[in-house]
């Protein structure tokens, strides 16, 4: 089993950065491919990023490419979201996920994961 715990959200100004971090614990997760997604009230949980089990290989959603990276530090298992230049809509829950296998093929995919964090909220003023 594994536990996911997010931490590093609050309330920033636009244009501001923030860096989640979302600490393993229980069995390793370095086999596992990690990822972030979004929610707001009333919508679906939105993807973000997801990074493979390695670290080398990283995809983004449209809406955050060039603004957000993903990067993870196995020994220390912890995943990391460094958010820049941030705006109004980027104002979420942001949780942690894990998944059961490596890659990040049809990362996007929510249900694929099987491990969840408990949500960190990051809210972006105008």
């Amino acid at each position: 089993q594994v536990q996911l715990v997010e931490s590093g959200g609050g309330l920033v100004q636009a244009g501001d950065s923030l860096t989640l971090s979302c600490a393993a614990s229980g069995r390793t997760v370095s086999s596992n491919a990690m990822a972030w997604f979004r929610q707001t009230p009333g919508k679906e949980r939105e993807f973000i990023a997801v990074i493979d089990w390695s670290g080398s290989r990283t995809r983004y959603a449209d809406s955050v490419t060039g603004r957000f990276t993903i990067s993870r530090d196995n020994p220390q298992k912890m995943v990391y979201l460094q958010m820049n230049n941030l705006k109004p809509e980027d104002t979420a829950v942001y949780y942690c996920a894990a998944r059961r296998v490596g890659t990040i093929d049809q990362g996007s995919d929510a249900t694929l994961y099987a491990f969840w964090g408990q949500g960190t909220q990051v809210t972006v003023s105008s």
